[in-house]
C-alpha cells in the first residue's frame, strides 16, 4: 500500500486501511474500490490522506502498535463516555458516581498488553478517521503514544495505568464546554480560546472526584497544557513542577493532534511533527522529546517520498533504532513514469540529501508559534 493525498486519489483506487467513523465503527473497508463520489464525500468529511492498494506496493503494510479490535473497543468506550457527558451536560456531582476508573483501566490494560508483547516498539499510526471523529479517535492516539514513552521509561505497572487512563482522559473537560465551541470549523478568536482553556480546570475537577481515578491521573487533565518554559495554562508552571505523567501526555498530544487532520488548518507529516517538537524551544520536555522521537516513525512505512535524483518511492520498511533510515521502494523514474520492476534502495548516511516526503511544505517558523492546539 501506499499514502497519498485525497487529491491525488483516482476512481478505481483500492482503498488499503478502513476508514473509521467517530465512533471506533468502519465507515469504508480496506478492499472497496473508490469512485469520484467516494472520493468526493471523504474530501468533504475531511480526509486529507488515504492508503491505497497498487501492483507495485501491494505487499508493503504498516504494523499497527495495537490491534484493529483493540483500538475499536478503546475509541467505543471513549465515544460513549464522551458523547453521554456532553449529550447530557451532567454536573460534576452526578458525574462521580460514574465508575470511570475501573472502566478505563480494562481500556488501557487491553492496549498495554498489546503494547508489551510487541518485540520492538515503534509508533506508525496509520488509522484513517473522519475529522468529526477527531476527538474521540486522539484520546486513543495519545493514550498508546504516552504508553510507549512509559514503557521506554521503565515505568512499573501501576504507573503505567495511572499514566495510561490520564492519558484515555485528558481531555474530557472538553465535554462541559459549548458544544459548537469546540467543533467550530474556523480560526477561533481569542476569546474563544479563553473559553477552551477551561477544559483543563473542569477535566480535573471531574477526575478527581472519581474514586478509582488518582490524582497522578486528573493531573494529565489540568497540566497537559503546561509549558516548560512557563508558557502554558492554567498556571503557567515551568519545569519539574509539571508533572512527568502531563509532561508526556503533552508530547503525545501535541505529535498527533498535527498529524491528524483538521478542518482549520492542514495535516502534516510525521516528519513534520518531529521537526516541531525539536524545535519547540524548550516549551516541552526536550529529554522525552528525545527519548519519543527514537519510537516514532518519522518517515512511516507506506509514505511517498522523492529521492533527489528525482525519482519517486515508498518507503518500504523501517528498522527500530534507526527510524531515520528507512528502506525505500522506488516506483517512478524523473519523468514521472511508473517503473514496470521496482528498484529497493536503504537510506544511506546522508539522510538530507537523499530524500525528502511529498508533502506539503514544512512547518514555518509563523505556524511553529501560531498553531494553537486543542
Amino acid at each position: 500500500m501506499r499514502k497519498v493525498h485525497i487529491s491525488h486519489a483516482k476512481s478505481g483506487d483500492v482503498l488499503a486501511v478502513d476508514l473509521f467513523a467517530a465512533n471506533g465503527s468502519v465507515l469504508l473497508s480496506r478492499g472497496v474500490r473508490l469512485t469520484s463520489g467516494y472520493i468526493r464525500s471523504l474530501a468533504q468529511k475531511g480526509v486529507q490522506y488515504i492508503y491505497i492498494d497498487d501492483k507495485q506496493t501491494y505487499d508493503i503494510r504498516p504494523r499497527p502498535l495495537i490491534s484493529p479490535t483493540v483500538r475499536q473497543q478503546a475509541v467505543k468506550k471513549v465515544y460513549e463516555t464522551m458523547t453521554a457527558l456532553i449529550e447530557q451536560k451532567k454536573l460534576l456531582s452526578r458525574v462521580s458516581s460514574l465508575d470511570l476508573g475501573k472502566e478505563y483501566e480494562n481500556v488501557f490494560k487491553d492496549i498495554l498488553d498489546y503494547l508489551l508483547k510487541q518485540e520492538d516498539l515503534l509508533i506508525n499510526l496509520s488509522d484513517l478517521v473522519i475529522s468529526n471523529g477527531y476527538f474521540f479517535h486522539h484520546s486513543v492516539n495519545v493514550a498508546t503514544i504516552a504508553g510507549v514513552i512509559g514503557i521506554a521509561k521503565g515505568y512499573r505497572p501501576q504507573q503505567l495505568l495511572d499514566l495510561g487512563i490520564g492519558a484515555l482522559l485528558f481531555d474530557i473537560g472538553m465535554t462541559q464546554l459549548p458544544d459548537g465551541l469546540w467543533r467550530k470549523k474556523g480560526v477561533l478568536t481569542e476569546e474563544e480560546k479563553e473559553i477552551i482553556r477551561r477544559h483543563t480546570h473542569l477535566g480535573f475537577e471531574l477526575l478527581r472526584r472519581q474514586r478509582n481515578i488518582s490524582l497522578f491521573s486528573a493531573h494529565c487533565a489540568l497540566q497537559h497544557h503546561e509549558r516548560c518554559d512557563g508558557s502554558g495554562y492554567p498556571r503557567a508552571l515551568s519545569g519539574d513542577d509539571i508533572h512527568e505523567y502531563a509532561r508526556i501526555v503533552a508530547i503525545a498530544d501535541v505529535f498527533d493532534a498535527l498529524t491528524s487532520a483538521r478542518y482549520h488548518r492542514r495535516q502534516y507529516s510525521p516528519h513534520e511533527a518531529a521537526e516541531y517538537l525539536s524545535a519547540a524551544g524548550g516549551m516541552l520536555d526536550y529529554e522525552l522529546i528525545k527519548l519519543f522521537l527514537s519510537y516514532i516513525a518519522v518517515y512511516p512505512v507506506a509514505t511517498t517520498v522523492k529521492l533527489n535524483t528525482g525519482e519517486v518511492g515508498v518507503v518500504s520498511q523501517v528498522f527500530p533504532g534507526f527510524p531515520l533510515r528507512p528502506i525505500v521502494r522506488v516506483i517512478k523514474n524523473p519523468a514521472g513514469e511508473e517503473l514496470k520492476t521496482h528498484i529497493s534502495h536503504p537510506l544511506d548516511e546522508n539522510r538530507e540529501d537523499f530524500f525528502v516526503p511529498m508533502s506539503n511544505e514544512s512547518l514555518t517558523h509563523k505556524e511553529r508559534k501560531g498553531v494553537f492546539l486543542l
